[in-house]
């Protein structure tokens, strides 16, 4: 059993290289701003 997960992380590897090489890398997921109100010290 050993082997055959090996066998499969190296073809995970491979798959993943060749993608990379075809499509370019993934990109990184951009993060987006969430709007915050701020609270003034005065105001309730």
């Amino acid at each position: 059993m050993d082997y055959i997960e090996k066998l499969l992380e190296k073809l995970k590897e491979l798959a993943r290289k060749l993608m990379d090489s075809l499509l370019g890398p993934e990109p990184e997921p951009e993060l987006i701003p969430i709007p915050v109100r701020e609270r003034s010290m005065g105001r309730r």
